[in-house]
């Protein structure tokens, strides 16, 4: 009884030794060569502004100064390379003669009687668009602010409040009538 126990016994091990081979081939993975991709993503440049309302008047006391309708608020917009180390907005006239009436007699409104107060930007005062600004006509223009960049502010929005002011203590004989001028408002990337 022993002996056909231990024939048993060998002839499951026997049986059990045919069947592993066969199921560990099976079980072995097949794998492919490989294939590469090559991905590019580009994220461009982009600096942009707007400006609301888009038009600010004004009712002008003579030999005294006039405040603007509404404060202009100006939203600039950047996405940037680690290139650039600021962005700069200014604003400014075509020319010194920021307003002007076609007449008779023709008569203008100087960028020096202009004047623009920036609420977060660089001129906290009331100060003339007489600057030679980075953009615009030389001596018609105001810087209203320049934002240093870093890592943290590559890509960024901010919105400024710009009041205007009209003053006319320096032109007393200036005729009774309707001046109209355009103000420009620009932002560089340097």
């Amino acid at each position: 009884m022993l002996r056909s126990k231990n024939s048993i016994l060998l002839c499951i091990c026997a049986c059990a030794t045919l069947f592993i081979p066969a199921s560990a081939a099976f079980s072995q993975a097949l794998n492919s060569n490989t294939a590469s991709v090559v991905l590019t993503a580009t994220l461009g440049e982009t600096l942009t502004i707007s400006a609301t309302p888009g038009a600010v008047n004004f009712s002008l006391v003579s030999g005294g100064v006039a405040t603007g309708s509404a404060p202009v608020a100006i939203t600039t917009t950047w996405v940037l390379g680690a290139s650039r180390a600021n962005v700069v907005l200014d604003a400014y006239f075509s020319s010194t003669a920021a307003l002007t009436f076609a007449g008779p007699p023709a008569s203008n409104i100087p960028t020096s009687a202009v004047l623009g107060q920036m609420t977060t930007g660089t001129p906290t005062t009331f100060t003339p668009f007489t600057q030679t600004a980075a953009l615009g006509t030389a001596g018609a223009g105001l810087t209203l602010f320049t934002q240093s960049l870093s890592s943290v502010n590559r890509a960024s929005t901010r919105t400024d409040n710009l009041n205007l002011e009209i003053d006319l203590s320096s032109l007393p004989q200036l005729p009774s009538a309707t001046y109209t001028g355009t103000l420009t408002i620009q932002a560089q990337a340097l």
